[in-house]
């Protein structure tokens, strides 16, 4: 077997909303498309694959670095030893050769996407879904047969006031979810400490609300948010202080007694490593958010669990960042803590498959081969519309 065709394109998934550091007026995603020689109901397997919000599509660097070097590879270079599938680390290996140490930057954007594609493919040959081939072959064998996943939203956005954030928040309870997140570090402190009482006044208490701030905060700033939020016993605060200030991360433990959460702009295992030694992260209450899309792929993601295990974290620790199927799978089949997810916003890339209900805050997963792409039509429809264009053509504004 082997890899007939890489395509590449890129989508928008710009909104008028703003957290405390960005907007998201501007925003795209790279989608990957990786045609194979294998044949499923009379059509050849084609593995997809994108990157998360946050991050812009890494057009450049696919195109000038890491698809160059799949299309010039070998077949037998990329495929395991039986010869019946695709090797997901003979292909990241092969992605990142001539790529020195360290610097993990976009380049982890633009593996993590590929990787995606590669591990849709490699379960839609085995014909199985991806969790169930990940509990199989990495995990204990059998997978959680649904996931905690919570509501993301409460961006700011011109115009929107506090009775506006309240309705949005009781969607998401109609919806099903049973916990949701705001942002916050884009108003005053005053301001934020109002919206989020707002807030509470919807969702019956602080274990039902997750606060962001998006790495805004110096430390005197994340310690006074810290002191005027701790009598709300919130679900967690997320990512006071910049990603790589682990001493900044490690101060506020000292001072925030709740849970916290952080790690999605972290994009490597050793950075990973880093944060639960030196960030004074609790393994009894903190949560970890590294997204796998971002971060080199789920190759790269499994050797971060592996990390954080060495620290005496669980995978349980993690709920990783990106609301997207990928994720939802990997939660599932090496059983982690939960999954974001994005109910309003970031469409068709976030969300589950159709006909899938979020319950008391838990959503289950379709038996379908692959990450369950095709189970939603919207997204599915999308991806293959912009990969199937002419090279050069293939932009969606």
């Amino acid at each position: 077997m082997k890899i007939l065709e890489i395509r590449e394109a890129v989508a928008s998934i710009a909104s008028p909303i703003r957290n405390a550091y960005i907007d998201f007026s501007k925003m795209t995603v790279s989608v990957v498309a990786v045609v194979t020689d294998v044949i499923r109901d009379g059509k050849p397997v084609i593995g997809y694959g994108f990157n998360s919000n946050g991050r812009y599509a890494a057009r450049g660097l696919l195109n000038e670095r890491f698809l160059p070097r799949l299309r010039e590879a070998k077949p037998d270079e990329l495929i395991n030893d039986a010869g019946d599938n695709l090797d997901l680390h003979k292909i990241w290996s092969v992605m990142m050769s001539n790529e020195k140490p360290g610097g993990h930057g976009e380049r982890s954007v633009a593996v993590g996407v590929v990787d995606m594609a590669i591990w849709d493919a490699v379960s839609k040959i085995a014909g199985v879904p991806l969790y169930q081939h990940l509990a199989h072959t990495y995990g204990d064998g059998k997978a959680d047969d649904s996931v905690f996943v919570y509501a993301a939203g409460g961006y700011y956005y011109s115009g929107k006031d506090d009775s506006q954030l309240r309705a949005e928040m009781r969607r998401y309870l109609d919806l099903g979810y049973s916990v949701v997140k705001m942002k916050i570090g884009g108003a005053s402190l005053d301001e934020d400490m109002r919206r989020i009482e707002s807030v509470l006044e919807v969702v019956g208490g602080g274990k039902h609300l997750g606060v962001d701030a998006n790495g805004r905060f110096d430390l005197e700033t994340a310690v006074a948010y810290a002191e005027a939020m701790k009598k709300y016993d919130l679900f967690w605060y997320e990512e006071a202080g910049d990603p790589l200030d682990y001493q900044l991360q490690a101060e506020l433990a000292k001072a925030y007694p709740g849970a916290m959460a952080t790690g999605e702009k972290l994009f490597s295992h050793q950075d990973a490593r880093n944060l639960v030694r030196h960030g004074g992260m609790r393994p009894d209450r903190d949560w970890l958010q590294f997204d796998c899309v971002l971060s080199y792929g789920l190759v790269e993601y499994m050797r971060t669990l592996e990390a954080i295990a060495d620290e005496g974290f669980s995978s349980r620790n993690c709920i990783p960042h990106g609301g997207h199927q990928l994720s939802l799978n990997i939660a599932a089949g090496l059983k982690l803590g939960g999954n974001e997810s994005y109910p309003e916003v970031f469409k068709p890339f976030g969300g589950f498959a159709d006909g899938i209900r979020v319950e008391n805050g838990r959503v289950g997963l379709p038996d379908a081969p692959g990450i369950g792409f095709e189970q939603k039509t919207d997204l599915i429809k999308l991806m293959r519309s912009i990969t199937e264009t002419e090279p050069g053509a293939n932009t969606v504004r």
